[in-house]
């Protein structure tokens, strides 16, 4: 749990980036044996890309540093609960496990719209551990939401 909380902390650092860069506020870790090899909050605005969710920004990263895009011995450490397109890619990766802060009411992919990162169906299960810094998650979001209205 410690190490969890350590990258997390980064996370939120990534998302605090991404809500400073106009862009809403999440961000994603990815470890490989417990050391940080990418990280990056949105960039849908910035590129320009719907699918620039920090997540995929963070695993394509992954994929270039480790010359492979079956992610194995890895952790992917996020703010929000991943949504159904960023599940779908960690399956892809064959990420083993993910941490993730928030619930995503709206768009979750663990547990509160779908379950697809531990679908029996699908060819890839992960191990997920959610609410990890929860409310310092959702407080970035509520913030950054509220700023805009």
């Amino acid at each position: 749990m410690p190490d969890d909380l350590y990258f997390m902390h980064l996370a939120l650092a990534e998302a605090q980036a991404s809500a400073e860069a106009g862009e809403v506020p999440i961000g994603a870790v990815l470890t490989h044996r417990n050391e940080v090899i990418a990280r990056s909050g949105n960039r849908s605005i910035r590129d320009n890309d719907p699918t620039a969710h920090a997540e995929i920004v963070t695993i394509r990263e992954a994929a270039r540093v480790l010359g492979n895009y079956r992610l194995a011995d890895t952790a992917l450490y996020v703010t929000l609960e991943p949504c159904a397109m960023c599940a779908g890619a960690i399956i892809q990766g064959r990420i083993p496990r993910v941490v993730y802060g928030a619930d995503d009411p709206k768009g979750g992919a663990f547990r509160s719209c779908f379950q697809i990162l531990t679908s029996e169906q699908l060819n890839h299960c992960v191990n997920v551990t959610a609410g990890v810094f929860a409310e310092e998650s959702s407080s970035l979001l509520q913030s950054f939401f509220a700023s805009r209205r």
